[in-house]
């Protein structure tokens, strides 16, 4: 079986390679890089020879370029990776700051090494992993630019094809569409419910029962 890529970007060298070893001792996982910053793993990333990961590692606090920075550029460049976030914080500004550019969840650094490998998974197969207090933090959010939104059919059905794993161009073949109306779609659903990711419509979703998890 082909184990699932693993990069790290974290500055503390301690913890980054006690990290690698943890994954080391989890036979669905190899990785294949660290990086001590953002610009290192950017500089890397748009070297020629470079080996795309399954899953990024990022930590939030780093000198040089922060998590958070590191994580606009990817979800401006290329936001079809994962990012499982980590971090000592826990405060809800630095928590939303990394979602909505797109991180797929959010760890503390002394989250159980279960737990842990249990994230790695859901990221790798469902496409994000929320513990409760992210999710309770996000569904704050949703509560507070709640209003009286109306759906159409079509709005439905992108909703609920949006929370399975198929890609946007699935998506377009599944509702018979262009990639460039599904992008329409998305945008224009982003900006009615007043989200800025995926993952945040997946969990306007499961909160108004649009799906079930």
């Amino acid at each position: 079986m082909e184990k699932i890529k693993i990069i790290i970007v974290d500055d503390h060298l301690l913890f980054s390679q006690s990290l690698a070893y943890l994954i080391s001792k989890y036979k669905e996982f190899e990785v294949i890089g660290s990086y001590a910053n953002g610009k290192e793993f950017i500089s890397a990333y748009e070297s020629a020879d470079f080996n795309l990961p399954n899953i990024v590692l990022l930590d939030v606090n780093m000198p040089i370029m922060d998590g958070i920075e590191t994580m606009k550029w990817i979800k401006e460049h290329h936001a079809e990776l994962k990012v499982l976030a980590l971090s000592v914080n826990d405060d809800e500004e630095t928590i939303m700051k990394m979602i909505t550019n797109g991180a797929k969840g959010y760890l503390l650094k002394d989250t159980d090494p279960i737990v842990f490998k249990e994230a790695l998974l859901e990221v790798y197969n469902k496409g994000f992993y929320y513990t409760e207090i992210v999710s309770g933090f996000l569904i704050n959010k949703l509560n507070q630019n709640e209003t009286k939104i109306v759906l159409k059919e079509r709005e439905v059905e992108f909703i609920k094809l949006a929370c399975t794993e198929k890609t946007y161009k699935e998506i377009a073949e599944g509702m018979c569409l262009s990639p460039k109306t599904i992008d329409g779609y998305r945008e224009n659903l982003f900006q009615k419910l007043e989200l800025k990711t995926r993952i945040g419509l997946v969990l306007y979703a499961v909160k108004h029962k649009i799906v079930c998890i």
